[in-house]
């Protein structure tokens, strides 16, 4: 991640740390890919109900995935390093992190809000299963660096045949 001097990153800049994002994720380099998120980020990927409708309240409704500052990150990531969780991979999966449709919603001060779709193909066991969705960032640049302040998920294909991970998504 590169030092910014402006208040607002590029969009080409933007989509530079969005793939260096997900680089780290295929390159299994996790204790990079927590640097790209501050302290006090949230990520959600909230679940469909019985009516096809995303769930809203991530402290009462089912989510797939729910961390609510970067602390759950890097216990997650703890897990996956040391196996110490039932839903780690092994043998580890590989992954293909396809981002596209990058979309800046919205500029406050050193925050960018961005929506971009997303492709993921895992392989593993000799299956390749492929995830998609799309995604809601807000990064900002106050630190000096880009961070991730805020991330929700949202899985389009939700109905798959074993744990989904955060290197999935």
């Amino acid at each position: 991640m590169n030092a910014v001097t402006d208040t607002q990153l590029s969009y080409d800049a933007l989509c530079a740390f969005l793939y260096a994002e997900a680089r780290a994720l295929d390159d299994r380099r996790f204790d990079d890919w927590i640097q790209f998120y501050h302290p006090d980020c949230p990520f959600w990927m909230p679940a469909w109900d019985d009516y096809d409708t995303l769930t809203e309240d991530p402290a009462n409704e089912m989510s797939l995935i729910y961390y609510p500052n970067r602390g759950g990150i890097e216990d997650r990531v703890f897990r996956i390093k040391t196996d110490r969780s039932s839903a780690t991979s092994l043998p580890e999966p590989r992954t293909g992190h396809n981002i596209t449709n990058v979309e800046v919603l919205g500029r406050e001060g050193t925050k960018t809000h961005l929506r971009f779709n997303w492709m993921t193909h895992n392989y593993r066991y000799a299956t390749t299963d492929t995830y998609w969705g799309t995604s809601f960032y807000t990064v900002d640049v106050a630190s000096g660096a880009p961070l991730i302040t805020s991330k929700k998920v949202i899985l389009k294909n939700d109905r798959i045949h074993h744990v989904i991970d955060v290197y999935h998504i």
